[in-house]
């Protein structure tokens, strides 16, 4: 195996397992979507919906891709230090039960043993949902395998670049929505419809729980003729059951997305909590 040529202070944290210096790495602040990997060998790692901000001053993550890492007992006997099952390289090491996350664990990795890769979206499909708070609707979504990234935004309204003021005072007719960018060989948009529906309450008229106003309607903002038979055949579905579902059905043609900003991306990973006003209910 090929390794990277590596410098003084790369090989003196990958090679001699040392330790940069805290909030000194430039992945320590970085919530981009995409893939982290092993400077020294390539392999992938980590998976940036999988990032969160600790406070401690390193990357850290609460899950890594599936047989990217080895566990091994540091020498010092107390801590479990964490390496690229690849090639061996050190990147720092794992701790549990500090309640930062739901996984309740964090891989505190240092930065110069990453390597960045941007978000492909070859291949990918998209889907809009509104359900309220766009950072709850996100961050079920971002947990979802195959789904490439979900990103908070703006669609329905016919104000161009809407900002999150004037969404709030309702000024744009614009809902809080979020756009889902998926991988359709692992997940499809039914799979994701479902979840949709079961993450939110679709019977609410004026919002979605605690919040109450226009831009927290329920909607599905559709791409093409699948997604709105789809969907349709879902809500029949709930109809059935006894749900009175309000969830509206709107051409996402006629509606451009707008991107929130930035400090709404990604929000609950970046304050290490929970959402509170979204919860999974089993409907289907």
């Amino acid at each position: 195996m090929s390794f990277k040529e590596l410098s003084a202070e790369e090989s003196r944290v990958i090679v001699h397992k040392g330790t940069e210096m805290p909030f000194s790495g430039k992945y320590d602040k970085f919530y981009e979507s995409g893939t982290y990997k092993c400077k020294r060998c390539g392999a992938s790692l980590y998976r940036s919906s999988s990032k969160f901000d600790s406070g401690c001053g390193w990357p850290s993550f609460d899950d890594e891709i599936d047989g990217a890492i080895k566990k091994v007992i540091d020498a010092d006997g107390r801590r479990v230090e964490i390496v690229c099952s690849t090639c061996d390289a050190h990147l720092g090491h794992i701790f549990e039960g500090e309640q930062l996350t739901p996984k309740n664990r964090r891989h505190c990795v240092n930065s110069i043993s990453l390597e960045f890769e941007p978000l492909s979206l070859d291949n990918s499909q998209v889907a809009y949902f509104a359900g309220g708070c766009f950072w709850g609707v996100e961050y079920h979504f971002e947990a979802v395998d195959g789904v490439l990234d979900a990103v908070s935004g703006y669609m329905g309204g016919e104000s161009k670049n809407p900002t999150y003021e004037q969404i709030c005072r309702g000024d744009t007719a614009h809902l809080e929505v979020v756009k889902v960018i998926y991988d359709p060989s692992k997940v499809n948009f039914t799979t994701i419809a479902k979840l949709f529906f079961e993450i939110h309450d679709p019977t609410q008229t004026n919002g979605q729980g605690p919040d109450i106003g226009s831009q927290y309607l329920s909607a599905i903002f559709f791409t093409d003729q699948e997604q709105l038979d789809e969907s349709k055949r879902l809500i029949e579905i709930l109809t059935s059951k006894g749900l009175k579902v309000a969830t509206k059905l709107i051409d996402a043609s006629s509606h451009p997305f707008y991107k929130a900003e930035e400090y709404h991306q990604d929000y609950y990973s970046k304050i290490n909590k929970q959402p509170y006003c979204h919860s999974y209910i089993k409907r289907f």
